[in-house]
């Protein structure tokens, strides 16, 4: 029997064409931004999870949950981060894309 591999770009391709599917993943992207962000602020310091951990004064599983996207940081938890990863925490506000609106 051989196995049939589908490479992930083509499952995501397809799935994100399903919009429901599209508009509960474009709801995730500022938490899927914030966590890429993190993981790239320890990357550059050269860091692992428990050496964060160990600076903000947390544990591992902590950075874990913070890198994973699953939880809502407060911004102290998220400025502690940044200095143990010698990052800079700076938070905007940017336009939102103009929604369309129903004319009535």
């Amino acid at each position: 029997m051989t196995k049939k591999t589908i490479p992930v770009e083509a499952l995501a391709e397809a799935w994100l064409a399903d919009s429901d599917i599209r508009s509960a993943y474009d709801a995730l992207e500022e938490e899927f931004d914030l966590a890429r962000q993190l993981i790239r602020a320890r990357g550059a310091a050269g860091m692992t999870q428990e050496q964060v951990a160990a600076a903000m004064g947390t544990t591992q599983a902590a950075v874990a949950r913070l890198e994973s996207g699953r939880v809502k940081p407060s911004t102290r938890t998220l400025q502690r981060y940044a200095q143990a990863t010698g990052a800079r925490l700076k938070i905007s506000l940017q336009p939102a894309e103009p929604r369309s609106r129903a004319r009535g």
